[in-house]
């Protein structure tokens, strides 16, 4: 018997699925949703833009209604919560919501998070900022993952994901805040995934490295395209820009049945980038120019 066969079709991989992605209404969470409905699960986007996150549930629904067969169950699909993600009452306000309206949750991915300041010191770094990156980075992930699991370990199924960052690996490029929140994701990630492993439940992070979505280009001041070109310019893996795409494609294929035997990992998506340090070379090549 081909190991193959247990595998749903690829437009299906997540038929029945029901996912909540907070971060959603933007960035990696916006297209990581939209790839989730295309591969059949129902999604729930909780996030504080709110204008953004109807905006988008209603593009998706629009899109759906003209490539697929779901029909009137169209509206099921998609749908909007607005959660602050450091708010104890609106995590729970949303888990609550989601198995109330889908009877259950398979998929929580505590995608949600801020760069913070960008001043790269520790003397400039200010406490009101450290505890805002914190609240929302950490704080937000571990409401997230308390919250699902309160009704995941019941069913004994499940799936916790969290968005990292290439800064939990690789260290002096982002500020101080950022770079222990994303830390210390990895370190929640490790340890639920043997708490909820005894569950069933797996739990999974993705780190990826610089990409041009909203987030970044607006905390570089930069449009897309010359936040693209940097990118490309400073990647190890050229002739490709990174883009949300794969991050959400890293999300699908860790949430779906694929990834059955996958727990405790941290996903890099940067070409290559934290394998090296090309500082030694680049003196070398500036010395004898």
């Amino acid at each position: 018997m081909n190991g193959a066969s247990s595998i749903a079709p690829l437009a299906e991989r997540l038929k029945g699925k029901v996912a909540i992605i907070t971060g959603g209404a933007s960035g990696f969470g916006e297209t990581t949703a939209r790839l989730f409905v295309q591969h059949g699960a129902k999604v729930i986007i909780a996030d504080v833009q709110d204008e953004k996150g109807m905006i988008l549930c209603n593009d998706i629904i629009a899109s759906n209604n003209t490539t697929s067969h779901h029909g009137n169950n169209d509206v099921e699909l998609i749908s909007y919560v607005h959660c602050n993600v450091s708010d104890e009452t609106d995590v729970k306000n949303l888990v609550d919501l989601t198995i109330s309206k889908h009877g259950k949750l398979d998929i929580m991915f505590n995608n949600a998070g801020i760069p913070g300041d960008i001043d790269p010191t520790i003397v400039g770094a200010t406490i009101e900022n450290f505890k805002k990156v914190f609240n929302i980075n950490v704080f937000g992930c571990f409401l997230g993952a308390k919250h699902a699991a309160r009704v995941m370990i019941p069913s004994k199924s499940g799936v916790i994901l969290f968005t990292s960052s290439l800064a939990s690996l690789v260290a002096g490029e982002s500020p101080h805040a950022y770079t222990m929140s994303k830390h210390a994701i990895i370190g929640l990630m490790k340890n639920l995934c043997v708490e909820m492993g005894q569950y069933g439940i797996r739990v999974n992070a993705i780190s990826p490295c610089g990409v041009a979505t909203p987030l970044l280009s607006n905390a570089l001041g930069m449009d897309k395209g010359d936040v693209d070109e940097l990118l490309c310019e400073s990647a190890v893996l050229k002739g490709v820009a990174p883009e949300a795409l794969d991050v959400a494609h890293a999300a699908l294929f860790l949430a779906s049945d694929e990834a059955k035997f996958v727990s405790g990992v941290n996903f890099v998506i940067d070409g290559g980038y934290s394998v090296t340090n090309p500082s030694f070379s680049m003196a070398v090549k500036k010395l004898f120019a």
